[in-house]
């Protein structure tokens, strides 16, 4: 299903004429410990991915500050990167402390809450919701086809981080506590960055000069190392959540789409408007793992988002963490 583009508000922070060198890349070994839109529209969609192609080959690592620059010229948009290599610490940013708005990549850190806060009893609880709850929510592939019976918690959230349904993402958020018990989980995993402010799909609009339902890659990437790498998640949740992220179906047009062959990848996508974003665990064959956040939003913030920046952006920075 093609999504249906809608408006956004979107912070033009910088203008196209000073991207080159505004954006500041550093590409070094850091510790992990540092490291770290409108109504949700995230679908597989070949229309958006086709319209531009994406730069190719690949830069070396001293050409990617250039690289990415370049892409931000060419499609008209602001990129932040962070990327890690979780056993060697090597890094990479570009934009990484700047604000975007996040859309559905949030999607994959409910999902982790609801693994870490509902024992596996719970799971299987059946909950149900309305029509007027999936009409609400926007863009629900899943919950759509099951109104009236509902859907096991487990099956909610594997449809919010597989399909970004959004009915499913609200549901999740409520077992939860509401976007503020998210916002909260968040703060206790150590990011004192991302606001996390309301749900689907008004998380998806964001003002100008506000933080509301906003992060910077550099937090979402300390996040999702912590899930891989650390105590939050038991070693079971884990590999269920990234099985989830595994099989997401809405982002093989984007770092999917840039990764070397055989590479695996696990995302979670996020787009509304002018924003595209994917976030991933990035692993290469008989390789350790690199998380990768990418981040985008078109400057003119009518201009629909384009997966091919996103893609084009994966294969300048995973060419450098090779």
């Amino acid at each position: 299903m093609d999504p249906v583009k809608l408006p956004i508000h979107s912070r033009r922070t910088r203008a196209v004429a000073t991207l080159a060198v505004a954006g500041m890349l550093v590409l070094g070994v850091a510790g992990c410990s540092t490291a770290p839109s409108t109504a949700h529209v995230d679908a597989a969609s070949p229309t958006a991915a086709a319209s531009s192609a994406a730069p190719d080959p690949a830069p070396t690592a001293p050409d990617q500050t250039a690289a990415l620059a370049a892409l931000e010229q060419q499609f008209g948009a602001r990129v932040g990167v962070s990327a890690i290599d979780t056993v060697t610490g090597e890094q990479l940013s570009f934009r990484a402390d700047e604000r975007f708005g996040y859309a559905s990549t949030l999607k994959v850190f409910a999902a982790a809450a609801f693994l870490h806060d509902v024992p596996a009893s719970e799971r299987q609880t059946v909950v149900t919701y309305t029509a007027a709850d999936v009409e609400a929510a926007g863009y629900s592939p899943v919950t759509s086809e099951s109104i009236g019976t509902g859907l096991t918690l487990s099956q909610l959230a594997e449809a919010a981080v597989r399909r970004s349904d959004n009915t499913a993402m609200n549901l999740i958020l409520n077992r939860l506590g509401g976007p503020a018990a998210l916002d909260a989980a968040l703060r206790e995993q150590g990011d004192d960055v991302s606001e996390v402010v309301n749900s689907e799909p008004a998380l998806n609009v964001i003002e100008p000069s506000s933080t509301d339902d906003t992060s910077t890659p550099a937090a979402f990437t300390a996040n999702l190392s912590r899930l891989i790498d650390g105590p939050y998640l038991a070693t079971d949740d884990r590999a269920i959540l990234l099985e989830w992220m595994t099989g997401n179906t809405t982002g093989d047009t984007l770092i999917r789409a840039g990764a070397p062959s055989g590479w695996n990848v696990a995302d979670k996508s996020g787009g509304a408007g002018s924003i595209r974003n994917d976030i991933a665990v990035v692993t290469p064959p008989g390789g350790h793992p690199i998380v990768v956040t990418i981040f985008t939003n078109t400057l003119d913030p009518d201009a629909a988002y384009d997966d091919a920046l996103v893609t084009g952006v994966a294969r300048a920075v995973l060419s450098g963490l090779e």
